[in-house]
């Protein structure tokens, strides 16, 4: 498992409900922009493996919902690389408030894909030796 990486996210007008509480789907939203700031920091672009036919797809999502975020908040939304396999990986994320109070938690299932034939396809040798490298 590797270190727990997390970004900032400010929470706007246009992420809430009606009720000024962050609509349910945006949340994965969330937890999508820090796997790919977690990837980006170890030096995975995943534009350029699109290019070439190598895309990251979200296989399966688990979330519980502890408690709302709202307009105007600033949370903090975690990730941490649980299970490398050779065609996927399992993240555990977190969404915490200000204070530390958890707010979301959920499991994250990514699969590597041609994305022509969107078939599973091994973890390119690069980005699997950097995933490899964070994992130890």
């Amino acid at each position: 498992m590797t270190a727990q990486f997390e970004i900032p996210v400010r929470i706007y007008y246009e992420d809430t409900d009606a009720g000024s509480v962050v609509y349910y789907a945006n949340y994965l939203k969330f937890m999508e922009r820090c796997r790919t700031e977690w990837l980006r920091s170890l030096g995975v672009e995943q534009d350029t493996w699109l290019s070439q036919g190598v895309a990251f797809v979200v296989r399966s999502v688990t979330v519980d919902y502890h408690a709302p975020a709202r307009f105007n908040d600033q949370i903090r939304v975690a990730c941490q690389l649980a299970v490398l396999k050779r065609a996927s990986l399992v993240f555990h994320q977190q969404i915490l408030d200000a204070s530390g109070r958890l707010l979301i938690s959920g499991q994250v299932t990514i699969a590597c894909v041609n994305l022509q034939q969107m078939k599973p396809i091994p973890i390119p040798e690069p980005i699997y030796g950097v995933l490899r490298s964070a994992t130890r």
